[in-house]
């Protein structure tokens, strides 16, 4: 069982019972057990086979806790949380996902406003009555209608870090299989958009009977749904489903070209086979009834004169051109970064000294690193002021001095403030290695002061780049209104980069600004945001919104060396 699964029990355990209103204590326990699971370098599943005494030694986490951790490694489930299920309706659960409603206000509702679902909450906010409640109020009965048409906009899709994690063990154990001889997800997760509906997986078998078999008796599966002679579909514990197909090894390709999609990338491909006399379907190339190619993704493209064409790119957004004057980019790879330009340590709200986050970097190959603690605006991280944050540069030009084989930059995460000012003063900033310039307040202000705001920051001469520039959180909350055009072509003339914030929530900038950044020549940097050292895992999830846009080695500025790198920055 993977951590984040665990760490998501414990989390949805706190939840339910802050809504019921239980001891604040015994809330902020599961919460901080969640928290520690999910920052654990090892697999918690190893530590339970380990025994109690080595689930004891790490912080915060007691017997009591310790044998719900076992609990819910050995049995996929925790008593406690089944029974708190059948107390709160789903409903209630479920208006956790609007912005601005924390457990505390949904108590509320649904105590005493007896507010039990979507559909009741949406109601009680048209009418009225939600300004009436203590607490809420006009503004926030608004933004509750604003976050319910997002929930119905995005519905309920995953975040690509937990999908992909399910499909790969899902394919993975399907492998293992003898009677399996190929298998592997498509979908909009094989194309690595940031959320999936629904997961798609594709295997090729002497017979459907075996792994429909081993699916349904999966760890992760919670019911099979659906059985047919070549398709299964199941819902997944967290709620996903997944849909299983079993075809014939002359059809694999084909039917990974077909299940991968885009829609739109598919009736292209559909069209290109019809002016071509054949026919393009699930089950290969057909002209007339002969099969003409199907085995392999490649074959299928190079009948339709095509070469192979990544799946990131497959959203008919100009690849059949590129494709057609062999100008496919050569998309950029994980191992291909070098550095990781944003993160953070316990000098605000880390988990991991800067030592730990230098040398956990170390480990996974990295050549350079920003530590990049909270300014002093993000008050509930801790945030430095001018004299704390030259304290704790003068720790990391400690440690950079002391450690070899990586170089450390001091940086900063700097708020640009809702009056249109950075939350440091010039002479601090301009003391820094790297300065990451961030909106986190004041997302909803008019388009006319976000960009006043954004290029008080871009003109600054002591900015590096404009991180997570939008500040979304991806089904959640909106980013700010901005005029990316103006935003791109003062970044290009100032010398400003860019990030692609990596975190799964965030992927900020998306596929689309990404692309148009590149267009404007402004590099690109890829960074992980870690509050711990196992936060530099998602880098990946980065480089995959990089892939999406089309981005090769040479437009993301962290793949150089560190003295290319250092080259980039306008202050040196």
């Amino acid at each position: 069982m993977q951590n984040a699964e665990v760490a998501r029990v414990f989390e949805e355990l706190a939840d339910l019972l802050e809504i019921q209103g239980a001891n604040a204590f015994r809330v902020r326990a599961y919460r901080n057990a969640a928290r520690t699971i999910e920052d654990l370098s090892e697999t918690v599943s190893a530590l339970v086979a380990e025994g109690k005494s080595e689930l004891t030694e790490l912080p915060g986490i007691g017997k009591d806790l310790a044998e719900k951790i076992i609990t819910i490694v050995e049995t996929g489930e925790l008593p406690q949380l089944a029974k708190l299920r059948k107390e709160v309706p789903p409903g209630v659960v479920e208006m956790l996902r609007i912005e601005g409603l924390g457990p505390k206000k949904v108590a509320k509702l649904f105590h005493d406003e007896g507010i039990d679902s979507l559909q009741q909450l949406r109601e009680a906010a048209e009418r009225g009555d939600l300004e009436k409640v203590k607490g809420f109020g006009k503004k926030t009965a608004q933004n509750i209608l604003e976050g319910l048409e997002r929930i119905e906009l995005v519905g309920t899709r995953t975040f690509l870090s937990e999908a992909k994690a399910a499909a790969d063990e899902v394919v993975a154990d399907l492998l293992e299989l003898n009677a399996v001889n190929q298998a592997n997800v498509a979908g909009s997760c094989r194309r690595r958009k940031e959320t999936c509906g629904d997961l798609d997986v594709l295997v090729t078998a002497a017979s459907a009977d075996e792994p429909m078999d081993r699916l349904a008796k999966h760890r992760l599966v919670e019911k099979v749904l659906e059985r047919g002679e070549t398709k299964q579909r199941v819902r997944l514990r967290d709620g996903l489903e997944l849909d299983l197909r079993v075809v014939s090894d002359e059809s694999y390709g084909a039917a990974m070209q077909y299940f991968t999609g885009s829609k739109e990338h598919n009736i292209v491909m559909r069209r290109r086979a019809q002016k071509r006399g054949y026919k393009l379907n699930e089950y290969g190339l057909f002209k007339d009834d002969e099969l003409v190619a199907g085995k392999t993704e490649e074959d299928v493209y190079a009948k339709l004169d095509l070469p192979w064409i990544p799946p990131e790119l497959r959203e008919d957004r100009g690849e059949f051109q590129l494709a057609e004057d062999d100008k496919l980019p050569t998309l950029l790879e994980l191992d291909d970064i070098r550095g990781d330009l944003h993160m953070h340590t316990t000098a605000t709200d880390g988990t991991a000294s800067i030592r730990e986050m230098a040398e956990a970097a170390k480990e996974r190959g990295l050549k350079y690193i920003a530590i990049t603690d909270h300014s002093k605006r993000v008050s509930m991280a801790n945030g430095l002021d001018a004299e704390r944050l030259r304290a704790h540069w003068k720790e990391i030009d400690k440690v950079r001095k002391d450690i070899s084989g990586i170089d450390v930059l001091c940086g900063i995460e700097c708020d640009i403030l809702e009056d249109a000012t950075l939350d440091l003063p010039d002479d601090v900033l301009a003391e820094a290695d790297w300065v990451i310039a961030v909106l986190h307040y004041g997302l909803k202000q008019p388009r006319e002061q976000i960009m006043k705001r954004l290029m008080t920051a871009v003109k600054n001469p002591h900015v590096s780049i404009i991180g997570h520039p939008s500040g979304r959180i991806v089904g959640k909350r909106p980013g700010a209104d901005i005029d990316y055009e103006e935003l791109f072509k003062a970044a290009a003339d100032h010398e400003v980069l860019m990030e692609i914030n990596a975190h799964p929530s965030r992927l900020d900038l998306d596929d689309i600004q990404t692309r148009a950044a590149k267009e404007h020549g402004i590099p690109i940097v890829i960074s992980t945001d870690a509050h711990s050292t196992t936060g530099l895992d998602v880098m990946q999830y980065g480089v995959y919104q990089a892939r999406r846009a089309g981005l090769e080695k040479k437009d993301v500025a962290n793949t150089q060396t560190f003295k290319s790198f250092r080259k980039l920055l306008r202050s040196q």
